[in-house]
This record gives structure tokens, sequence and C-alpha cells, in this order.
């Protein structure tokens, strides 16, 4: 049964695994618009896996979207560092020395 909570949960679970394939390709690319997006990708879907989680009534199975809730926990702060180092990494290219 597919109810908004799950729905929400979900978007935020696929948007932060989105941020962590961007931040990798950008990691591995030193793309600074890939970085930005991963950052960004990463701290909106940990807010909603946040706001999920807290506002849950039941555990996994319930149609409250725990699980997506924190799957979007796990992969948010992943995409953040990800998008995070790619920046860092980026800037550090550029610098002449």
């Amino acid at each position: 049964m597919f109810t908004l909570d799950r729905l929400t949960a979900t978007a935020a679970a696929l948007l932060a695994l989105a941020g962590v394939a961007v931040g990798l390709w950008s990691l591995a690319n030193a793309r600074r618009k890939g970085s930005v997006r991963a950052v960004i990708a990463g701290t909106l879907s940990t807010v909603v896996g946040v706001l999920v989680v807290a506002t849950a009534d039941g555990g996994p199975g319930t149609g409250n979207g725990v699980v997506g809730g924190w799957a979007a926990l796990i992969l948010g702060p992943m995409s953040i560092a990800l998008g995070g180092l790619a920046l860092a990494r980026g800037r550090a290219q550029a610098r002449p020395d």
C-alpha cells in the first residue's frame, strides 16, 4: 500500500542514492557542478529522512516510510561527504603552487 509518508521516504532515499552516485562520479572526474549537486542532494535527503523517521508512528512494514527514511539518513551524509571531498579535490587541483 502506498502512503504519502512511504512515497516521501522513497523519494528521499532515491535522491540520496543519486547524490552518492554523482558524488562518486565527480570525485573521479573532479567536476565542481557535480560535487555541489551531491552536497545539495545529500542535505535535502538527510533533512527529509529525519522528518520522516521523527514523525513515523510505527516500524517497518507499517507504511510510515521508516525504511526509506533510514536509508536516506545513511545515504544522505555519504553523499555530502563524497561531494565535499570532490569539492576539496577540485580546489586543490585548481590552485597553482
